[in-house]
């Protein structure tokens, strides 16, 4: 069974979109999936005010607003993703509310949209529309960041795929996710596992024995889970922060997607670190 059969594409008409569209093309073509461009207009009093505030006008205004989106969405990337033969659909509403509506009503195995965060909290900001359709989404979510800075189709490749595992009771589903992506690109496929660290001075004297004994007990529990899931996989276990230790084993393999898990509830370092691993990661990075 592929991974993914119905891509769910939000778009903004931004640069970001435009770039991320190369990955979109990517999976699409390798899948032979159903795509769909996904553009949502917000209300007009969302952002110009209360419903009360223009009246008529504001109607109208936002009349507007519609007929022109259509028009930009029937022409947005419509030379670029000609072979997919995407369908184009124009919603209002709370945007993330309404692309995790759809993704669920029409049965999307995977959303595929950019993401950002600047500023001083950027370890803490995505953007707020993909933080919550992270949080919210049935199915997983493919995010990458700078893509205003994105490759050429043509340069765009699967040569090694990276699953970040925190060994928690959800863990199975991420890494089933990326042993068939691995599978279908014949790429290997290594599961990553942080394990904590103990910070300051009396760490010096601590601990070589606690830091190897988390350790092997991590890679212990870890190889149960790809024996048990019958995955082909490498062990990567190292203690630190997880958005570095996911990024340097993505570095270090050449990974072209990272894997990471959400699970329905707190799961652990993994899922409180989410965030940071999206925003630090050098490729994309699959949410499942």
């Amino acid at each position: 069974m592929k991974p993914v059969n119905r891509i769910v594409f939000p778009v903004d008409f931004s640069e970001r979109c435009r770039g991320a569209a190369h990955f979109v093309a990517a999976m699409a073509g390798r899948f032979e999936t159903s795509l769909t461009l996904l553009h949502v207009v917000e209300p007009a009093h969302y952002v110009y005010g209360s419903p009360e505030f223009g009246g008529s006008a504001l109607d109208n205004f936002q009349i507007r607003r519609l007929a022109d989106s259509r028009i930009d969405l029937d022409n947005f990337l419509e030379k670029e993703l000609r072979p997919f033969n995407p369908a184009r659909v124009l919603v209002e509403g709370d945007a993330a509310h309404r692309i995790v509506e759809y993704a669920g009503e029409n049965g999307a195995d995977l959303i595929m949209m950019p993401t950002h965060g600047f500023g001083p909290f950027r370890r803490f900001l995505l953007g707020s529309v993909t933080a919550k359709i992270l949080h919210d989404s049935h199915c997983p979510v493919w995010t990458g960041v700078h893509m205003e800075e994105a490759p050429p189709l043509e340069a765009i490749r699967c040569r090694a795929v990276v699953c970040a595992v925190d060994l928690g009771p959800h863990s199975d589903a991420p890494v089933l996710w990326a042993a068939k992506l691995a599978e279908e690109y014949l790429a290997p496929l290594t599961l990553v596992h942080a394990t904590p660290v103990v910070e300051g001075r009396p760490a010096m004297y601590l601990d070589a024995e606690l830091r190897e004994g988390l350790e092997f007990e991590a890679r212990r529990l870890l190889t149960g889970i790809r024996d048990r899931l019958g995955v082909t996989a490498d062990i990567c276990v190292h203690g630190g922060e997880p958005a570095d230790v996911v990024r340097s084993a993505a570095e270090k393999h050449g990974a072209d997607i990272v894997v990471i898990g959400r699970g329905t509830a707190g799961i652990g370092r993994l899922r409180a670190h989410g965030y940071s691993i999206i925003r630090h990661s050098p490729c994309p990075v699959v949410s499942v």
